[in-house]
């Protein structure tokens, strides 16, 4: 394994194993000044090291310069110790909140100043800034990403005996929302890289019936959106982008949002941009729908108490707006972040010889991922087991999704059998998602990294 491997025997906490050492980029100097330093670590003796490229200095530098030992017991450094990481939330929310706190107050304190709850001036900057910042004409606010999608299918009247394309592997209010106006859901397959929804697998269900696509934007990364606008064009459908969790994403340097008729956002708290509750927003670049929504989250009433259609009652709370407000300039920063854990997630699993278990996920090269989720396929069928190894460390996991929409109960009627989406079914029983927030410390990464290592260790001894 060059410099990438080599192995320390001792004993952790009682316990007798082999660590991993990954120490690439050392050369002859840092390699001797960490041979010292291993003497003073009761729990861990560098084995003896015959890598020449340590001798040369030809390595590829991988971790910093730094030793990562496997089970995240310890980091051994050319100079210094690093204090050992206990624990890793999936999500941590008051490192991004807690910085901006003065200014968050202030911006509630001014809505309770002005009275303005509802649909207030807040929303209204809220409203052209995210239009901007997505390149589309208008956005219209509104209480939830859920309702969004719902207002969508309202505003181009979709409703009993049309059918509507969705991926299976999404979020369940994807599909709700169909249900919600009265069409039938068709579940569409993935393509295995990406996760997004497949444009052939798109094209082979279209009927007489369909009357739009809801592609999303799964994990921050836009599915295929030239292909299957083409296919929509061609057989005049609407084009209706979930992009709860990719707000920011480009595709061919255009946002996301802006490459379908309507585009769906979410503010939920663990979105790249959450609000401190529930909240949504819908893009368009066509001014009938900015209006027709618009109209349909405020009860179809135009003027007050007149009704002009029969909508809902979804209208996005001016705190929740002040709030994003004040977080929005930050969005970029937090998004280059969390791109840059991805890579290095990328480089450790692999630094790790993790690849041999793990299959990374894919970033393709005419899309901007923002990451809002990272998510490896974990082979063998030791995902569940993997993760109950990293609960137990208290590293935070989550699988996105264990029950594809087709096999829920609620949408038994619709006779999908085991095996009808088969990419679906494998990602749903092979994904684990890692902590990728933006202020996730080099420290948890490395730990998140040197768990899983531990896992695979184990699991060979045991095996």
């Amino acid at each position: 394994m060059g410099a990438f491997e080599q192995f320390l025997s001792g004993g952790t906490a009682g316990k007798d194993r082999t660590l991993r050492l990954l120490a690439a980029g050392a050369t002859g100097s840092t390699l001797t000044t960490m041979q010292e330093k291993s003497k003073s670590c009761p729990s861990i003796q560098l084995a003896a090291v015959t890598d020449t490229d340590f001798e040369k200095g030809n390595a590829t530098m991988a971790m910093s310069n730094d030793v990562a030992v496997s089970d995240g017991s310890q980091y051994l450094a050319a100079g210094t110790y690093c204090p050992s990481v206990e624990s890793v939330p999936l999500f941590d929310i008051q490192r991004q909140m807690a910085p901006l706190r003065a200014e968050i107050d202030a911006a509630i304190s001014s809505v309770f100043d002005s009275g303005q709850f509802v649909l207030g001036p807040e929303v209204k900057t809220l409203e052209a800034k995210i239009a901007a910042f997505c390149q589309s004409s208008f956005s219209v606010g509104c209480a939830s990403g859920s309702d969004a999608l719902l207002l969508a299918l309202m505003a181009a009247d979709i409703g009993v005996g049309d059918e509507v394309i969705v991926p299976s592997y999404t979020f369940f209010s994807t599909a709700s929302a169909v249900t919600r106006v009265g069409a039938k859901v068709v579940f569409a397959d993935i393509e295995p890289t990406t996760f997004n929804i497949d444009p052939t697998d798109v094209a082979r269900r279209i009927t007489k019936q369909t009357k739009a696509i809801i592609p999303v934007h799964l994990f921050g990364q836009c599915a295929d959106m030239n292909t299957l606008c083409d296919i929509a064009r061609g057989n005049d459908l609407l084009m209706v982008e979930d992009a709860a969790q990719a707000i920011g994403a480009e595709y061919q340097g255009r946002r996301a949002g802006a490459l379908g008729d309507m585009g769906c956002f979410s503010f939920y708290p663990t979105k790249n941009l959450g609000g401190p509750g529930d909240g949504g927003i819908l893009t368009c670049s066509d001014e009938r729908w900015s209006d027709r929504v618009s109209l349909l989250r405020g009860h179809g009433m135009r003027p007050r108490y007149y009704h002009q259609a029969i909508g809902v009652n979804s209208r996005l709370d001016s705190l929740q707006a002040a709030v994003l407000n004040v977080k929005l300039p930050h969005l970029e920063r937090w998004t280059e972040m969390r791109i840059d854990n991805a890579r290095k997630y990328d480089h450790l699993l692999r630094a790790a010889g993790l690849t041999d278990h793990l299959e990374l996920p894919a970033s393709i090269s005419e899309a901007r991922h923002v990451w809002n989720q990272y998510v490896i396929r974990v082979r063998g069928g030791q995902r569940d087991a993997l993760r109950n190894y990293l609960t137990e460390t208290k590293v935070g996991t989550e699988i996105y999704y264990p029950v594809p929409l087709h096999r829920q109960t609620c949408f038994a009627d619709l006779e999908y059998q085991v095996g009808s989406l088969p990419e679906t079914e494998k990602a749903a029983s092979e994904t684990l998602a890692l902590p990728i927030f933006p202020e996730l410390t080099d420290e948890e990464q490395r730990f998140v990294v040197q768990t899983i290592a531990a896992y695979f260790e184990s699991a060979r001894r045991t095996g």
